[in-house]
């Protein structure tokens, strides 16, 4: 699952290579798609480059749509009891302009269209649109490509507090092996910490005096790693300390280290700078 920046031809046409794999992206909502153009058998070929593209369609444009493939409507409620009913249209068979490198019409897609109702039939966010693209795409429902884009939110909400309590950004090494492994530690320690969420105990800070108040409060992941020291002297470890196995004996005399690799620096476009108009 990915956001509305992963949903060009230059990453999704990296993603249809593995077999295995299936995509869904969220698209924005003037984007212009096409319907895979299919030749009637009996019409005689001609020469010339043959067809690829069929009908446009627009997405901000609603006259150029067709009618749907599929229509699901899922209902469910909020955790304020509020009863919506979820509209899932699906599109089979779309196309997106390739390139040279990205041969996009040989990659047929899924287009998802998401629209929430209230009880009286009213919408009350945009329409969310949805790319499900990859061999076996198929094989999920509708419904199964709504709720697997769903837990992207979830994934979102992971990386914000890994970056900011489990230093998920702070190691810096210019070897890839190295990163993913400290990557995996912590998703390990997410791991634990949603594992020992029933042993923690609340712990306000002096200002935090809802947390005081509040006897039913969810137990959040801050929380959680707030009072993990606590927790782990009472589970205790079975891990023995470490012992000295002597002194390594170093390099080699004579031993040179290769260089590493240099690459070119990556900057990014300076924004162009507006001058503050001051009124006369």
């Amino acid at each position: 699952m990915a956001d509305s920046d992963y949903s060009q031809k230059d990453f999704i046409g990296e993603q249809v290579k593995h077999e295995d794999v299936v995509t869904i992206t969220r698209v924005r909502s003037d984007r212009v798609f096409y319907r895979q153009f299919i030749r009637d058998p009996n019409q005689a070929k001609t020469s010339g480059h043959p067809r690829w593209y069929g009908d446009k369609f627009d997405l901000k444009d609603d006259q150029t749509w067709t009618e749907p493939d599929e229509v699901h409507h899922v209902p469910f409620t909020t955790k304020k009891g509020r009863q919506l009913t979820v509209t899932i249209s699906g599109w089979k068979q779309m196309l997106m302009r390739g390139t040279k490198n990205y041969k996009m019409n040989n990659h047929p897609f899924t287009l998802l269209q998401i629209v929430v109702r209230d009880q009286e039939r009213n919408s009350i966010w945009k329409p969310m649109w949805l790319i499900v693209i990859g061999s076996r795409r198929d094989e999920l429902s509708l419904v199964d490509c709504y709720q697997c884009y769903r837990q992207r939110y979830d994934m979102e909400h992971l990386f914000r507090f890994g970056k900011q309590r489990l230093l998920m950004t702070s190691y810096l090494t210019p070897d890839v092996h190295h990163e993913e492994n400290w990557f995996k530690l912590t998703l390990l320690s997410s791991v634990n910490l949603w594992a020992a969420r029933k042993l923690a105990v609340v712990l306000p800070r002096d200002w935090e005096q809802y947390l005081k108040t509040n006897k039913s409060i969810k137990i959040t992941p801050s929380l959680v790693q707030r009072d993990f020291s606590r927790i782990i002297t009472t589970l205790g470890t079975f891990a023995k300390f470490p012992k000295r196995r002597g002194f390594s004996s170093g390099r080699i005399k004579g031993y040179k280290k290769a260089p590493r690799t240099r690459h070119d620096v990556i900057k990014k476009g300076s924004k162009k700078s507006t001058e503050n108009l001051k009124a006369p």
